[in-house]
Parts: structure tokens; sequence; C-alpha cells
């Protein structure tokens, strides 16, 4: 969901990613043309959910080894403020009207909704409302901004790699000890940070071994071969295995990982083929642009709970694109001015100042 520099096809497969969350969440509510069953068996919100997750991971990843290589460094402080100025505006807006709509009887929270969520915290609260309920990505996101970051800036690229592929082989173990020892919060596997960061971590390494993938002759080939046609499918069935816990926190979570990461490295590297113009088409582009205020405005419309007319086919799709483009028109975009415009202003002052420090007397 970032903005700036945009890598070719990466609007597109958000495109895809929010369709996937936006069809999965309106199964089950009324007049809806896709079922609960099918919804299910598919998992699409929760695929949708990965690749965003692996796409998180990548991009940041990205950014960050550009900063790395570029200044030896990575300033921490330009990082979160870029991050607040992105996330927060949209967030809290939306959180606010929930907050006034329940102060209005309109919707019923469950307590510490509103507390999880200010603090980013919402995917260790199970007992949450379902107009909450998606923030819990959300949470798992803000934590690993405010996580790898650091980590990739004290241990160095080497080791912070090595970290990320640790927590890739670790995250399996840690879905199963939880699944048989702590059964009764069984609902937050997957959910809380420990038990899906591995999807982040996924593309962190993605990002950090791309460069050397690509210059092996052998990886080329097979991303460019006929065989690479079966990494979808694979990655689709490690998906269809979440019936199964054992086998899905096992070893389906990692396998659709792995085959989402591969997925989006083909599409960066194949951006001008036929599926590359199909991702960096205007409208999938423009739905991708829309993701983040789309996914944030889906919840309390695609409720299959309520009788409301607004959570009804097609009044609740109609709902989530208007909230949507509202929200990315009129508190998006002006925040990511406000961005532009702070960070350009700071440039200016460290230039000033550079400029008179040059120009200054010898003895001044």
């Amino acid at each position: 969901m970032s903005v700036g520099h945009r890598i070719r096809s990466l609007d597109g497969l958000r495109g895809i990613s929010i369709a996937a969350v936006l069809i999965g969440h309106l199964a089950g509510t009324r007049n809806s043309p896709v079922s609960t069953a099918t919804a299910h068996f598919w998992a699409l919100a929760e695929l949708g959910v990965r690749v965003f997750f692996v796409l998180s991971g990548f991009l940041i990843t990205g950014l960050l080894l550009a900063e790395l290589s570029q200044n030896n460094t990575i300033q921490l402080g330009r990082f979160y403020f870029r991050r607040t100025l992105r996330i927060f505006p949209a967030y809290y807006a939306f959180m606010s009207v929930l907050v006034v709509t329940a102060a209005c009887g309109a919707i019923q929270l469950m307590p510490g909704d509103v507390w999880h969520a200010a603090t980013y915290t919402s995917n260790y609260h199970s007992d949450r409302s379902w107009f909450f309920g998606h923030t819990w990505s959300l949470s798992v996101e803000e934590q690993f901004y405010l996580l790898w970051p650091a980590l990739l800036l004290l241990t160095g690229r080497r080791r912070g790699f090595i970290i990320a592929a640790a927590v890739v082989v670790a995250c399996p173990i840690l879905r199963l000890v939880e699944w048989e020892s702590l059964r009764l919060h069984a609902d937050g596997i997957g959910e809380r940070f420990e038990t899906v960061a591995d999807a982040m971590a996924i593309g962190c390494v993605l990002a950090g071994l791309r460069p050397y993938l690509h210059q092996y002759t052998r990886y080329r080939r097979f991303l460019g071969s006929a065989l690479f046609l079966a990494i979808p499918l694979v990655g689709l069935a490690g998906n269809l295995t979440h019936d199964h816990p054992l086998v899905h926190f096992g070893i389906g979570m990692t396998v659709a990982n792995i085959a989402v990461a591969l997925g989006l490295d083909w599409c960066v590297t194949f951006s001008d083929g036929r599926v590359g113009r199909v991702l960096n088409c205007a409208p999938l582009v423009y739905i991708g642009g829309l993701s983040y205020s789309l996914y944030l405005w889906q919840q309390p419309f695609l409720n299959r709970a309520s009788t409301a007319t607004v959570a009804a086919f097609p009044f609740n799709i109609v709902g989530v694109v208007c909230c949507a483009i509202a929200a990315h028109y009129l508190v998006e975009r002006p925040s990511l001015r406000l961005r532009h415009r702070l960070e350009s202003r700071s440039r200016s002052s460290v230039t000033h100042v550079a400029a008179e420090t040059i120009q200054a007397p010898s003895g001044a």
C-alpha cells in the first residue's frame, strides 16, 4: 500500500488481493451471490490477507535495503514518520466513525475493542466485535513495522536475514505448540504475531535474496518455464488445508507463503508479459491504490449477522466503495500531501543549514 515509487504489477496484485478479501467477506450477507460454503472452502479472505503480508515484507525490506545501500544506515525516525502519516490518519478516522456510531446506538462494540484497536493489539484480543474484526491484520502489520527496521539496523543485513529465515522456520513450530498446549486460545493462531510473522518474513527474505537468485540461470529458467504454473496450484493447495489444523499450521501456511512469494517475484520479473499487462491495467491499478481504504471500510458493510439494508447485497458493496473512495480522497491523499510538504521542508532546512556551514568564516 505504499505510494511514491511503485514497482510494476504490485498495485494489480493489491487489487486482486483486496477483491479476494471482499468476496470472502461478502459471502453469507443478505442476497449475496457468493455462498458461505464457497467462501469457506476457498478461504479467499485469508488468501488475500496472506498476499498483503508477503507484499508488505517485500516492499518495506526493499525500501530499507535501498536506504542501507545509499546511506549505510536506516533513519528510524524518518521511517516511522512516513508510516505514521501513511497509516494512522485513515485508520483513526475509521475508528472515530465507529466509536461515534456506537455511541449513537447504531452498532454494538465489545469491551476492549477500542483500546486494542487504538493500540494496534487487536490480534491479541480475540473477543472482538465484527466491526473491529479485521484490525487484527493491521495490528500484525504495525508490529512488523515497529520491529523489522530496528532489527535490520541493529543486526545488519546478513544477521537480519538469518533472523528472518529463522522466523520462517520457527513460526510453524510455534503454531503447532500453541495448538497442542493452548487449545482454548486456538482461535488466535494465525492472528497473533508470533504465529503469522512468517508471511512477512518470507517477503523480507525474498527482497534480500532476489538479486542473488536472479544471478542463477536455473532459477531464471524455472521462473520462465511452464513448470512454474504449478507454483500457484501448490500455494492454493496449502491454503486449502485450513480445515485440518495440524497440516495447516505445520506446513500448509508455509507452503502458501512461499508460493505467494515466488508468484510475487514472477509478476515483478515478467511485468511486461500478458499477465503483467493485466496487473498493470488502469482499473486494477486504481483498485490497488484504494486497497487500504477498501480494507478498512469493508467490515461494517460486509456483515453476515446484520439485517440492515446497507449490509445486504448490492448496497453493501456500494457502501464499501463509496466510503473507501471518500476516505482515500479526503483522508489518505491529504495526509500524504502533508507528509510530502513536511519532508520537503525538512530537506530544505538541512540544505540551508549545510550551505550556511560551508559559507561560514573559519573563525566563526
